[in-house]
């Protein structure tokens, strides 16, 4: 498998319900403020129809505050989709309300059956693998098979370890380009890093590692003052956007949709 892992045709998310500031964070903290949250989804969504995509955005669940985290219940390929094991227990429940809209897009569905776990925020698609990275939500036998199930679909899969702290492995990091990645300092020596070019996240701005690169474009929070700076010396084309509330919910970027 080779190709470049940014250039997405198709995009689907899934609108916040009102109970989505009562979303689970790993240190407490305040909840955020529903219509700013609302707000920053729909940049969000605008955003990835003005690169191109073609965006599907379901309908809110109450029942599920994480919901519209979709990136965390499966992972989508041109090749198909595999239903993921989150590895919180109170998100189990969202996999089977991302079926039949998956289905609708990919003729071959993968799904985990267990018993580990792996959430797709700890998963990072490069060029010519994908990473997993274990985590409090990714644990070693969902990592195993998961990576089984990426070899059905032709990717080849590395486990690598998420440093403690960092809810998720993209929490810590992002692609900048095909060949560039931003990695917090606790990632700078991650082995499945071997031939990347592995850049620093600003000092003071651990929280801008998780970007999103769309075709040409990153997608930064507009808070990032120096990785936005950083980004534009380095010619990237980038584009800021609000994420003060989603952050509320140990949240980012990639989080809000699912790409293919």
């Amino acid at each position: 498998m080779t190709g470049n892992p940014s250039h997405f045709t198709h995009a689907l998310c899934r609108a916040p319900a009102p109970s989505a500031i009562h979303g689970i964070r790993a240190d407490g903290g305040p909840d955020p403020d529903f219509a700013g949250l609302a707000a920053e989804h729909d940049a969000y969504v605008a955003a990835l129809c003005d690169l191109g995509l073609t965006v599907e955005v379901l309908a809110p669940l109450d029942d599920f505050p994480d919901a519209l985290f979709t990136e965390d219940v499966a992972l989508t390929f041109p090749e198909g989709a595999i239903l993921l094991r989150p590895g919180a227990q109170a998100r189990a429940g969202e996999v089977a309300h991302i079926r039949d809209a998956l289905a609708a897009h990919h003729a071959r569905l993968l799904e985990m059956t267990g018993p580990g776990y792996a959430d797709g925020g700890d998963i990072l698609r490069l060029a010519d693998r994908v990473i997993i990275g274990l985590s409090a939500r990714t644990d070693r036998a969902g990592a195993d098979e998961l990576a089984k199930l990426l070899g059905q679909l032709g990717y080849r899969a590395e486990i690598a370890e998420t440093p403690p702290g960092v809810l998720h492995f993209k929490t810590g990091c992002g692609l900048i380009d095909a060949h560039t990645i931003l990695a917090v300092p606790e990632l700078a020596t991650c082995p499945q890093f071997a031939g990347l070019e592995v850049v620093l996240t600003p000092l003071g701005e651990d929280g801008a590692a998780n970007i999103l690169r769309v075709r040409d474009t990153v997608l930064v929070g507009d808070r990032w003052l120096a990785t936005r700076a950083m980004l534009a010396a380095r010619g990237i084309e980038a584009r800021a956007l609000p994420t003060d509330q989603i952050a509320h919910i140990d949240a980012g970027l990639s989080c809000m949709s699912l790409r293919w």
